[in-house]
């Protein structure tokens, strides 16, 4: 199968790689198929809507920048994705991409959770802990 991308022009895609979020994602509900892109050589992805080429999110693992970052799942989260062990959970955060790009940030209060063994995912809103939905990527603070 092949779609047209917001960064990557056209891309072949087996249906084995699409990500659902049976509920879509906050903002977008209708948006429930996505893939997951890499940018270039680096530790970006975008997560790109099957469905509207425009829609098109920078992630990244938050581990690699956030290495203390941590939170529960509650036990509805974990049913509605299925998710068996927590080594199934990949967990990517969405970025505010500024420039310079050293000004951007990351969404760690809404991660976006995916069962690795069925591609099941959401975006999951955390009320503790806190995470910031603007949290600077290089500690740097971040205006506005």
């Amino acid at each position: 199968m092949e779609i047209e991308t917001k960064y990557h022009g056209l891309q072949k895609f087996s249906s084995k790689d699409i990500l659902k979020f049976d509920s879509g994602i906050p903002g977008f509900p209708d948006q429930r198929e996505f893939l997951l892109l890499p940018l270039d050589e680096s530790v970006l992805t975008v997560l790109q809507s099957i469905r509207t080429p425009e829609i098109g999110f920078v992630v990244v693992d938050p581990f690699s920048f956030f290495p203390e970052y941590d939170f529960q799942l509650s036990e509805s989260v974990v049913g509605q994705l299925e998710l068996e062990k927590a080594e199934d959970a990949a967990v990517f955060t969405i970025l505010t991409v500024q420039d310079p790009f050293e000004r951007t940030t990351a969404n760690l209060q809404a991660p976006i959770v995916i069962n690795s063994k069925n591609n099941m995912a959401k975006q999951v809103i955390l009320n503790e802990g806190n995470h910031k939905t603007k949290h600077p990527l290089f500690g740097t603070k971040a205006k506005g």
